[in-house]
């Protein structure tokens, strides 16, 4: 008996791993988050499906819950999936998962997924790193209040340049960058927020620091602040 936590991938079903794919297909019940839907075709044909997805602002299943519901479904069923957006150890609380199984004595494993920190911009043509142009990147949370944060920190990581990539941060956009703008990086840096990155709704953002606030970007969003940004390797011949 084993409880996989299964990285779905970025939205596109094709980009799920293929040991994801397998388990998917040979799971009992599958227990998964809202991002993670478009995949459910996947899964076996008899297979107990658990919607305890998330969405902004809602939560109907409590953490707690979700940890009850995967030891109870570890402890019966011979293959528990756990469909986690993404890769589970990203921004997923698998870590939080996998210690609670831990803890009730449920064997788990992780499969890793690919996150959207790198698939999202990959979709809308943008690289997270460039020689010359950006030599690293970091990833934050955009789930937070940006103003709770104190400006000390906004201000190393300005300094510490390179790319940033904001992941769950559509609605609190306008916070984060004021609050770059503040700690020093200038009001001309480039944006792009991709919208449903690698699924049909897929739509890039595209705009700079002082004006993407007032650009209504919808949830789901992955945000690229940098001079990479204003790359889109779509429009180059041949790519």
């Amino acid at each position: 008996m084993t409880v996989h936590l299964v990285g779905a991938g970025p939205g596109d079903p094709e980009l799920i791993s293929v040991r994801g794919a397998r388990l998917l297909a040979s799971a009992d019940v599958v227990v998964h988050d809202r991002l993670a839907r478009p995949l459910l075709p996947l899964a076996a044909p008899g297979a107990e499906i658990v919607d305890v997805g998330k969405s902004p602002g809602s939560a109907p299943v409590p953490q707690s819950e979700i940890n009850r519901i995967l030891v109870e479904a570890g402890r019966r069923y011979a293959c528990v999936v756990r469909l986690k957006g993404g890769d589970p150890l990203v921004f997923g609380r698998g870590a939080e998962e996998a210690a609670a199984l831990a803890a009730a004595g449920v064997p788990f494993d992780v499969v890793p997924g690919i996150s959207s920190v790198l698939a999202a911009p990959a979709a809308a043509g943008v690289p997270v790193t460039v020689r010359g142009t950006s030599r690293s990147f970091t990833v934050l949370t955009g789930h937070e209040d940006p103003e709770l944060i104190p400006l000390a920190w906004w201000e190393a990581l300005v300094t510490l340049g390179g790319t940033i990539v904001v992941l769950m941060g559509a609605s609190n956009i306008a916070g984060i960058a004021d609050r770059l703008c503040s700690a020093g990086m200038p009001a001309a840096t480039p944006v792009a927020a991709v919208h449903a990155a690698t699924t049909p709704a897929q739509h890039v953002h595209r705009s700079t620091l002082d004006r993407i606030g007032a650009i209504p970007v919808p949830s789901p969003a992955t945000i690229v602040i940098g001079d990479v940004a204003a790359i889109d390797l779509r429009s180059v011949p041949g790519v």
